[in-house]
C-alpha cells in the first residue's frame, strides 16, 4: 500500500542598485521563508509486476494498477491534516477484483522528526460468500444458484473482507542520505475475520546525491511483524469438518508471521522506479489459512491445527517490479 513528503518550496529576493550614504547604514531586514499554500493536492498512480501488501499477493501474482487522490491542508509547515481516495486491482477468493481506499490524518513535523496518524479504510466491493456450511452465504453466492458452496479447492471465504486500521508512523530523517522510520497499525477484524491484528515494523532507506541528469537512486528496507487474534466462527475448523488437526468451531487462531523486502530504485522528476525482493516466515499451509487462496492446491503435508491440507503460494518469495508517479499541485503544476 504507496507515502509521499512535501517539499516546503522557500524564494527571497535581493534588490540591487547604486548605493548611497543611507544605505550603507540600513540593517538588512531578516529572510523568513514563507508559509507554504495552505491547499496542496497530491495525485499519483503506479503499475506493479505484483500487488504485495504485508508480504502476501493480493493479485493473485498478477500485474496490478493503482491510483490515488490526496487533498492537503497546511495549517502550518510542520503541521498537516489529510484526506485520501485511492484504489488498485486485485484478485481475492470472494472474486472481489477492486481495492477501494479512503484514508486521512494528521501529519506533525518537529525538525527531523515526522510523525503520521490516522486511519484508513479498505473497501473490498463485489465479493461472494463461499461456505458450504453458513446458509446464510446463498443469498449472496451467484456462483453457486443461491446454494451456499465452498470455493472449487475447498476453501471457504466471506462476501465481505472490507476493514479498517488506525496506524501511527515516524520517520527519522538522519541526514541527506539516512531515513529510519518505524510504524504501527492495529485492526480490531482484519479483512472482516473476526481477529484483531497489530502490525508493527521498520524501515531505513540510503539515498545517492543525484546525477547530473537527475536520476537520484536509493536502497531501502523494512521488517514487518503481524501479530493476529482468533477468527469468528465462520472461519472455525475440526476433524469433521474442514480437516483440521485440531478443534476450533468458534474460530481458527491466525498465524502471526514475519515479513521483509529490500530493493533498489530510482526517482527522476515525478516518477519512480522500484525493484524489489519480497518474503514471509508463513508456511504453505498457514498463508493458505491466512488468505482462503482460492488457486491453493491440496496436500497432505498442508494439514495442520488450522488448515485441511491446501496449500498456498501468495506468501512467498518474490521479486516485484514497479513504476509511480507522483505529483503535487504546488510543487509540479504550478
Amino acid at each position: 500500500m504507496k507515502k509521499l513528503t512535501i517539499a516546503a518550496v522557500a524564494a527571497f529576493a535581493l534588490a540591487t542598485g547604486s548605493a548611497s550614504a543611507a544605505d550603507l547604514v540600513t540593517k538588512a531586514k531578516p529572510i523568513v521563508a514563507p508559509e507554504p499554500p495552505a491547499w496542496d493536492l497530491a495525485f499519483g498512480s503506479a503499475i506493479a509486476s505484483d500487488y504485495i501488501f504485508r508480504g502476501v499477493t493480493q493479485s493473485n501474482h498478477k500485474p496490478s494498477v493503482a491510483a490515488y487522490f490526496e487533498p492537503r491542508y497546511n495549517i502550518n509547515k510542520d503541521n498537516q491534516l489529510y484526506l485520501g481516495l485511492g484504489g488498485a486491482s486485485i484478485d481475492f477468493p470472494n472474486r472481489a477484483a477492486g481495492e477501494v481506499d479512503f484514508y486521512g490524518g494528521w501529519r506533525p513535523t518537529f525538525g527531523p522528526v515526522a510523525f503520521d496518524i490516522g486511519a484508513w479504510y479498505y473497501y473490498y466491493p463485489g465479493g461472494q460468500c463461499f461456505n458450504a456450511i453458513v446458509p446464510s452465504c446463498s443469498a449472496n453466492n451467484i456462483a453457486g444458484g443461491g446454494f451456499p458452496i465452498n470455493l472449487p479447492n475447498g476453501n471457504v471465504i466471506k462476501q465481505n473482507l472490507s476493514f479498517y486500521e488506525i496506524y501511527g508512523k515516524v520517520n527519522y530523517t538522519v541526514n541527506d542520505n539516512i531515513a529510519l522510520g518505524a510504524y504501527v497499525y492495529y485492526s480490531p477484524s482484519v479483512l472482516n475475520s473476526g481477529a484483531d491484528g497489530v502490525f508493527f515494523g521498520g524501515t531505513a532507506k540510503y539515498t545517492w546525491a543525484a546525477f547530473a541528469n537527475g536520476v537520484q537512486p536509493y536502497l531501502s528496507g523494512e521488517v514487518g511483524h503481524w501479530s493476529m487474534g482468533t477468527t469468528d466462527a465462520f472461519y472455525g475448523c475440526t476433524p469433521a469438518v474442514g480437516g483440521c488437526l485440531a478443534t476450533n468451531p468458534r474460530g481458527i487462531p491466525l498465524p502471526d508471521y514475519t515479513t521483509w523486502n529490500v530493493g533498489v530504485g530510482w526517482t527522476w522528476k515525478v516518477f519512480t522506479v522500484d525493484l524489489r525482493y519480497i518474503d514471509t516466515n508463513l508456511s504453505k499451509a498457514n498463508c493458505n489459512a491466512f488468505t482462503g487462496d482460492h488457486t491453493a492446491v491440496f496436500s497432505p503435508a498442508g494439514v495442520n491445527a488450522i488448515n485441511g491440507g491446501n496449500q498456498s503460494n501468495w506468501c512467498g518469495g518474490r521479486f516485484v517490479a514497479r513504476l509511480s508517479a507522483d505529483l503535487t499541485v504546488n510543487t509540479n503544476i504550478k
